[in-house]
């Protein structure tokens, strides 16, 4: 039996690539800054095969474009909303159906990142969330946060 926190475990998926799902989070977070988690998303993609689904990128996309403290504070339009999302779904398996899944009681909508993974099978869930990192670890899907999962990736 592997142990699922070790690199060599995870790169025994898909060619070496370990299978990945970020939150909505990490994602707003790579489409308005260029740190860890831009260079998660579009430079590791040697190493990582992203996973998403289209209620992810619905979550995404309503942050991007309903929270107005996000709007003002940065300067994008709905059109590079909608290019950064169309480059996810490029860039990403898409989960067409996600399981039902309630494990985060104090966040329902969280469920749908653990669902993602669990029917992608990923090693990862990339995650800022609080309630999604307390949990750790589900069905074997590691939860860990950018800043760990990227030391991780350089190791391997």
């Amino acid at each position: 039996m592997y142990n699922v926190q070790s690199p060599n475990y995870a790169r025994k998926n898909m060619n070496g690539k370990l299978h990945v799902v970020l939150d909505s989070v990490v994602a707003v977070s790579a489409f308005l800054t260029t740190g860890l988690a831009s260079e998660l998303v579009f430079q590791c993609r040697e190493k990582v095969h992203l996973y998403t689904a289209e209620e992810i990128l619905q979550e995404i996309r309503h942050v991007l474009l309903e929270k107005d403290h996000i709007r003002k504070r940065y300067d994008y339009s709905q059109a590079d909303v909608d290019i950064f999302l169309n480059r996810l779904r490029e860039i990403s398996g898409i989960v067409k159906q996600l399981p039902e899944i309630q494990v985060i009681e104090r966040d329902p909508k969280d469920d749908m990142i653990i669902a993602c993974a669990v029917a992608s099978s990923a090693d990862y869930i990339v995650s800022r969330d609080k309630h999604l990192l307390d949990l750790g670890k589900y069905q074997g899907i590691q939860i860990v946060t950018p800043e760990n999962f990227m030391q991780m990736l350089r190791e391997i």
